[in-house]
C-alpha cells in the first residue's frame, strides 16, 4: 500500500473541490452523511464494518510531493487547489455507529462534519471501505446464524484481491467468525488463524497414507486431514489407522455434504473414533450452513461467498450532503429529490427502541438546528452514534486488535437485540422498521 491514501479516490471529488475553491465555497461548513436507502438482497440487518480501517486510512490521507505532482501534471487541479491540498489535514468532526453495529435503511451510519473542501474528498475512501466491510460483515453474521455453535473460519483470501482479503477476514471475525486463514489479518489484527493441508499436500507423495503420516509428524495427532482426495471411505480409513482413534479431525472438500458428512461420521464411529471432528468446506453459504444444521459436522470453512457478500458485494451505501451554511452563516438542510433516491435532510441523531431488551425501531431524530451537540439520550432507546474523530483528534480505541476485539464484542450484544424474525435467511423486510422524527 502507498504511504498516503489521498489518491484512493475518484477524480470528480478534486474536481468539485477545485471549482468550489474558485467560487469561493470551499470553506462553507457542512455535514454528510453515509447510509444505504435499502438494505440490499432482501436482507433483515445490516451489519457496520470497516470503520477502524476507515479511520487508520484517514489518518494518511496527505498530500505529498508524488500526489501533488500527480494532480499538477495531469491538471486535475489549479495552482491554488494545490495549494490547499499540501496543506490538507481533516479538522473536522465523524461521528457513527460503532463497528459491529447493526444497521436499517436510512441508519446515519457515518456523519462527517467539517469545510466542503476537507469532508467532499473523503467520499470515495469512506464508501469504497465501509460498502465492502458491511457487506462481508452482513454475510458473516447470517452466516454465523445459520451455523449456529458450531465455529466458523474465514478462507477467503484466493477468491478476492490481496488487500480485500484482510478486510474481509477482519469483518468476518467482527461479526461471529473465529479465525482465519489469512496471516496478514491475524498480524494486523489480531485474528487466530488456522489451516493444515491442501489436495496438492497429499498428491505431492506416493500414496494417502505417507502424506497423512508426513503431516502426523509435522503437526501432531490432533491436526485435521483432508481425506477426500482419492476416495472418501479409504481416506477415513487411511486416516485413523496411521492417527489412531485420538486423530483431531477430517475435512470434506466435496460431494453432497449432509449424505457425506453422516457417512464419514459413521465410518469414523465404526472405526473406533468417536471423538474425531469432521470440518466441511466446498463453496458453502448461509443457506448450506442452515443445510447442514441436522448433519454431524463440528465446523464450517467458508470462502467464495463470503468474501463476495453471499450475493451482495456491496452495502450499496451512499455518502451525501445533508446541510450545509449559506453565504451569511445560516445552516439550512438540504437533500436530493430525485426518483428513487431522495434523501432526508438534516443532521440526525440514531437511536434503537427497545422493547424488554428487543429492538422495536430505528428512531431517527432529525435536527431543527445545528448549534447544538447531537441529542444522546431517548427515552427507551439506545443512541447508536459516537465519536469517531473529534476536530480532527482521530479515537484510537477503533483501531487495530483492540478496535476489532471491541467491535466483536459489541456485534454479539447488538445482535441479541434483534427479534426473532430477523433470523430467517429469506428475502423479507427489514427486520424493524425505520421511523424519522423531529429533534
Amino acid at each position: 500500500m502507498p504511504e498516503s491514501t489521498a489518491l484512493l479516490t475518484d477524480r470528480y471529488e478534486l474536481t468539485m473541490l477545485d471549482a468550489a475553491v474558485r467560487d469561493g465555497t470551499a470553506n462553507r461548513r457542512c455535514v454528510f452523511e453515509l447510509f444505504g436507502r435499502r438494505l440490499p438482497g432482501g436482507r433483515r440487518f445490516g451489519v457496520v464494518a470497516g470503520t477502524g480501517r476507515l479511520l487508520s486510512l484517514l489518518r494518511d490521507f496527505r498530500f505529498g510531493e508524488d500526489e501533488l505532482r500527480l494532480l499538477r501534471d495531469e491538471r486535475v487541479v489549479d495552482a491554488a487547489t494545490l495549494r490547499l491540498l499540501e496543506q490538507y489535514r481533516f479538522t473536522g468532526t465523524i461521528t457513527g455507529y460503532r463497528e459491529g453495529e447493526l444497521y436499517f435503511p436510512g441508519s446515519p451510519v457515518l456523519t462527517v462534519e467539517g469545510t466542503f473542501a476537507e469532508a467532499v474528498i473523503l467520499e470515495t475512501l469512506a464508501l469504497s471501505v465501509l460498502n465492502y466491510d458491511s457487506a462481508v460483515a452482513t454475510a458473516a453474521a447470517r452466516m454465523s446464524i445459520a451455523a449456529g455453535s458450531r465455529p466458523l473460519a474465514e478462507m477467503g483470501s484466493r477468491r478476492t484481491s490481496e488487500q480485500a482479503a484482510v478486510a474481509a477476514a477482519r469483518a468476518a471475525f467482527i461479526a461471529g467468525f473465529g479465525a482465519t486463514s489469512n496471516l496478514e489479518a491475524g498480524r494486523r489484527f489480531g485474528i487466530p488463524t488456522m489451516g493444515t493441508a491442501a489436495h496438492a499436500w497429499t498428491l505431492l507423495h506416493d500414496t494417502e497414507e505417507d502424506a497423512f503420516r508426513a503431516q502426523i509428524t509435522a503437526l501432531g495427532v490432533d491436526t485435521t486431514l483432508l481425506i477426500d482426495t482419492y476416495d472418501i471411505d479409504r481416506g477415513v480409513e487411511t486416516a485413523v489407522r496411521v492417527a489412531g482413534p485420538g486423530l483431531g479431525g477430517v475435512r470434506i472438500d466435496s460431494g453432497d455434504l449432509p449424505v457425506v458428512a453422516a457417512h464419514v461420521r459413521g465410518r469414523l464411529d465404526a472405526l473406533g473414533a468417536p471423538r474425531t471432528r469432521i470440518t466441511v468446506t466446498s463453496d458453502l453459504d448461509e443457506y448450506a450452513l442452515a443445510a447442514l444444521a441436522a448433519s454431524p459436522v463440528d465446523a464450517y470453512g467458508v470462502g467464495t461467498s463470503l468474501v463476495t457478500g453471499s450475493g451482495s458485494p456491496t452495502a450499496q451505501m451512499v455518502y451525501k450532503l445533508v446541510a450545509r451554511q449559506d453565504s451569511a452563516g445560516t445552516w439550512i438542510p438540504v437533500a436530493k429529490a430525485s426518483a428513487e433516491k431522495a434523501t432526508t435532510g438534516g443532521r440526525k441523531s440514531a437511536f434503537r427502541t427497545l422493547s424488554g431488551g428487543v429492538a422495536t425501531s430505528e428512531l431517527i431524530r432529525v435536527a431543527d438546528g445545528f448549534d447544538t451537540p447531537h441529542g444522546s439520550d431517548h427515552p427507551d432507546a439506545r443512541a447508536l452514534q459516537t465519536v469517531l474523530v473529534d476536530h480532527g483528534d482521530i479515537d484510537t480505541a477503533f483501531e487495530g486488535s483492540e478496535g476489532v476485539s471491541a467491535a466483536r464484542a459489541h456485534h454479539i450484544a447488538a445482535r441479541a437485540e434483534l427479534p426473532s424474525r430477523a433470523l430467517g435467511l429469506s428475502r423479507s423486510d427489514p427486520a424493524i422498521p425505520t421511523v424519522y422524527a423531529a429533534g
